[in-house]
């Protein structure tokens, strides 16, 4: 799979030293960003919704003149563990289209994938309690840093287990919404590949998330406004 058609696969996992604190409540919101993908402007949305009882959705969406890319987990909530459903992963760059669905079935414990997927990385890949898919795990560390908890994870996405670990690499100020926020800095490298997030103690998402390949940047999302 190319970086390019799982932004979020990166936004992962690290460890803080600090005395860990109650997760937050989960909150609907939408968060704005603006997107630099593939060297073009775009504009780029997150979003978290209840849909039903414990039930709620994750979204992803950012597009330009040259894709389209769309990512939705839904999931639920245990004693603050976040624990996905299902989800649905489609892309859209120039002509290629791609589309994949993942089911999580924790009664037999194992989490399966269809659509446009390769019969090896179908499953089914056996679950383990806390394991998430790479867009959950994007919103799990925003909450686990505010906590002060380990950033660790063990990513189960398309037929792979990966367990991921980022260090932080210092402060920054960033800017949303005519508000100043200072923001942690936590990145991890995984072969060509460098991927950085910035954290805030009071916001429920990354206020920028940067992908690198090659040393270029890949693809680049800072939040402009949340409500």
């Amino acid at each position: 799979m190319t970086i390019l058609s799982r932004p979020l696969s990166w936004v992962a996992a690290g460890a803080l030293a600090v005395v860990s604190l109650p997760a937050l409540a989960l909150q609907p919101f939408t968060a704005e960003y603006q997107a630099n993908y593939m060297g073009m402007q775009a504009p780029g949305k997150m979003t978290l919704k209840q849909v039903d009882g414990n039930k709620w959705q994750y979204s992803l969406d950012v597009s330009n003149q040259l894709a389209t890319l769309s990512q939705n987990t839904t999931f639920d909530e245990a004693n603050g563990v976040l624990r996905p459903l299902s989800s649905q992963d489609k892309s859209l760059l120039l002509v290629k289209k791609r589309n994949v669905q993942a089911n999580y079935d924790w009664s037999k414990k194992q989490a399966t994938w269809t659509g446009d997927i390769k019969p090896d990385r179908a499953g089914p890949v056996a679950l383990k309690a806390g394991d998430m898919d790479a867009l959950l795990i994007n919103l799990a560390i925003a909450r686990d840093f505010a906590a002060g908890k380990p950033l660790t994870y063990r990513m189960v996405d398309e037929g792979r287990i990966k367990p991921m670990t980022y260090k932080v690499a210092g402060t920054e100020n960033i800017t949303v919404g005519g508000k100043t926020y200072n923001a942690t800095k936590v990145s991890r490298v995984d072969g060509n590949k460098e991927l950085i997030a910035w954290v805030a103690k009071d916001m429920p998402v990354p206020v920028r998330l940067l992908q690198r390949e090659g040393g270029k940047d890949a693809l680049d999302l800072t939040i402009k406004s949340f409500k």
